[in-house]
């Protein structure tokens, strides 16, 4: 057996012990070692304390913790036949504030763990430009959300029943002209192609239009016979509708319904954290599933030939940072300021309530059930991403990641596998 410890590259830290047969990896089994206890932490607190606590979940996906824990408030109180309507205006930035975080996190991933991950696998010189590409666009992208949630990381700008935040005209220009810039980064360096033109691409046979850093990655992914390893159980899981995804279940093609109460955790004896299944079943979630979920042709297109490979799991997140950089711009271009931010008022009672909310986060679909009795939390619930496809085995099904680590011989390949799945161990350990 070689423990490999990933310490680096990842967000938290987490250990791999991989079992070797004839030479190949035959097993493996993913230590989180921390315990913070978030979920304990809310316990016996105000509801709305979840607004604040939870974005302390993670540095990177905390408005997707804010998100999913309001949502999760919300419909605590519409069970309780509280009925109304968030404003087209507060869904929009809400949406408009998570898209950032998403394209900031795609792009730090494929410059700061892909790239260093691919050119040491391949003996490669890597120089400095990379992690200064990934800084210039999370600095801009995150000035242009901070513009709405007033602080990142960290902010509680979303409120139950809409936002805290009322944006002004000049508001809006400060934060398109920072979404220009980005986008403009993603045609001279990261496609090499005007983003129209890109979005246009429904079929891999169209792929010699890129030019940028995009292009170079699979370029290399390619030429060094690297494109079909790290394949898993090609089954996807999405829990929540959005501008990017539809709730769903996908088994290779085959698209079907699903209803949370069948997603379920299990404890791990060798990890703080917790397996999770869809009626028993492991399903990977991210980028990939969502893609997979609302049939994204260029995404099809890649499946068709590689199923889940390596090569298009790298593929579907930055083509998913793409369409996210394009959708902010639109809710730019038609968010109406004169609406209202906020439709519940902000002394409304949180007696009695159990909610569940979902977002689609960076790394893949997230999960919040919150319960409570005389207006103090009860019980709190985070299932996250990393949970999915970074499970271990379970009743003789191994884990999303360990299924994709099977079978190879290098190390390098499969830590390069282990992190096409974006791993965060501290959201994991929660």
């Amino acid at each position: 057996m070689i423990v490999k410890k990933i310490i680096e590259k990842i967000e938290g830290e987490a250990e791999v012990k991989y079992s070797f047969k004839n030479g190949a990896i035959n097993d493996a089994t993913i230590n989180f070692a921390n315990n913070r206890g978030i979920e304990e932490i809310l316990k016996n607190r105000p509801p709305r304390d979840s607004l604040v606590i939870t974005p302390r979940v993670c540095g990177i996906c905390n408005h997707a913790h804010l998100i999913a824990a309001v949502k999760a408030l919300e419909d605590g109180l519409k069970k309780n036949k509280i009925d109304f309507e968030l404003t087209n205006k507060a869904k929009d930035i809400r949406d408009f504030t998570l898209f950032c975080e998403l394209i900031q996190n795609h792009i730090k991933w494929l410059y700061l763990t892909i790239y260093p991950e691919l050119f040491k696998l391949l003996n490669l010189k890597l120089n400095d430009s990379y992690a200064l590409k990934a800084s210039y666009v999370t600095n801009t992208i995150t000035k242009a959300m901070a513009i709405f949630s007033g602080q990142w990381p960290h902010s509680s700008y979303a409120v139950i029943g809409g936002v805290s935040c009322d944006p002004t005209f000049i508001d809006i220009m400060q934060a398109t002209s920072l979404i220009d810039e980005v986008i403009t980064f993603f045609e001279k360096v990261l496609l090499g192609l005007d983003l129209e033109e890109y979005l246009e691409i429904n079929s891999i046979t169209n792929l010699d239009k890129l030019k940028g850093d995009f292009s170079e990655i699979l370029y290399l992914i390619g030429k060094n016979n690297l494109a079909t390893i790290g394949k898993s159980y090609d089954r996807f899981i999405t829990l929540s509708d959005s501008k990017i995804s539809k709730k769903s279940k996908v088994i290779i093609t085959t698209k079907s319904d699903i209803e949370l109460k069948f997603v379920k955790e299990h404890m791990q004896q060798n990890s703080q954290s917790k397996a999770v299944t869809y009626k028993n079943r492991f399903y990977e979630t991210g980028p990939l599933a969502r893609a997979m979920s609302i049939k994204e042709p260029i995404i099809k297109s890649m499946h068709k030939k590689y199923k889940d490979s390596l090569i298009t799991r790298v593929y579907a997140r930055v083509h998913e940072a793409v369409k996210l950089i394009k959708l902010a711009k639109d809710i730019l271009v038609n968010l109406n300021i004169n609406q209202d931010s906020c439709v519940i008022d902000s002394k409304i009672k949180l007696g009695d309530i159990e909610g569940i909310g979902t977002v689609e986060a960076s790394r893949g679909s997230l999960i919040h059930k919150i319960k409570t009795k005389r207006c103090l939390i009860e019980s709190y619930q985070i299932i996250v991403p990393t949970q999915w496809n970074l499970s271990n085995s379970l009743n003789e099904q191994r884990g999303v990641a360990i299924k994709a680590m099977i079978g190879l011989k290098d190390i390098n390949k499969a830590s390069l596998v282990f992190k096409s799945f974006d791993v965060c161990s501290v959201c994991t350990v929660k």
